[in-house]
C-alpha cells in the first residue's frame, strides 16, 4: 500500500511503490490539497476582496444635505401617534392610531380611533392630515369643526393585512 498526503490507495499487485512519482512532481491539479493550500486560498480571496473599490450607494441613491433647523420644526410622528385629539370646544373626540403615507411618500392620512377605552373597542376612522391643527409644540392636536358623534359616522377603517 502506497501512502501520500491526504490519502492512501492500494496498489495492484507488481507495481513497484517506488517508481510513482512523488507528489511535489504531480501537476498542480493533480496534487493532493493540504490545508496549508486552503489557507493561502482563503487569504488570497480575501485580499481580492478588500482591494476592490469600497462599497457605493446603490444607483439612482443621491445623499443631501439637511437643515437640521427644519428638521427641528417638525413633528416625530412618535410623539404624534397615541396623542389626544380635540375640537375646537376642547372637548376630546379621539385618538391618533396611526399616520398614513401614500405611495408618494407624502403624510396624508391621520386613522383616528373614537370611543372605546385604553385602545378598546374604538371605532377608526380617517381623516386628512392636513385638517389636523397642531399647536407649536406639538402637545396640542385638534380637528376643528368635528365632535365625537360625526366621527363616528364616518365609515369604518380596519387595517389590511400587508
Amino acid at each position: 500500500m502506497a501512502t501520500f498526503t491526504g490519502f492512501r490507495t492500494s496498489l495492484k499487485s507488481g507495481i513497484d511503490a517506488s517508481t510513482l512519482p512523488s507528489p511535489s512532481r504531480l501537476a498542480p491539479a493533480a496534487r493532493p490539497r493540504t490545508s496549508r493550500w486552503m489557507i493561502r486560498t482563503a487569504f488570497a480571496v480575501l485580499a481580492v476582496t478588500l482591494a476592490a473599490n469600497p462599497a457605493l450607494p446603490q444607483a439612482g441613491v443621491a445623499l443631501i444635505k439637511v437643515d437640521l433647523s427644519v428638521v427641528a420644526k417638525g413633528y416625530r410622528m412618535s410623539k404624534v401617534i397615541g396623542s389626544n385629539v380635540t375640537n375646537d370646544k376642547d372637548e376630546k373626540i379621539g385618538t391618533i392610531d396611526d399616520v398614513i403615507a401614500d405611495n408618494k411618500k407624502q403624510v396624508n392620512f391621520a386613522v383616528l380611533q373614537v370611543g372605546g377605552f385604553l385602545g378598546l373597542g374604538g371605532h377608526l376612522v380617517v381623516v386628512p392630515y392636513e385638517s389636523l391643527v397642531i399647536d407649536d409644540t406639538g402637545k396640542k392636536i385638534s380637528l376643528p369643526g368635528a365632535s365625537k358623534d360625526e366621527l363616528k359616522k364616518l365609515s369604518e377603517y380596519k387595517y389590511t393585512s400587508s
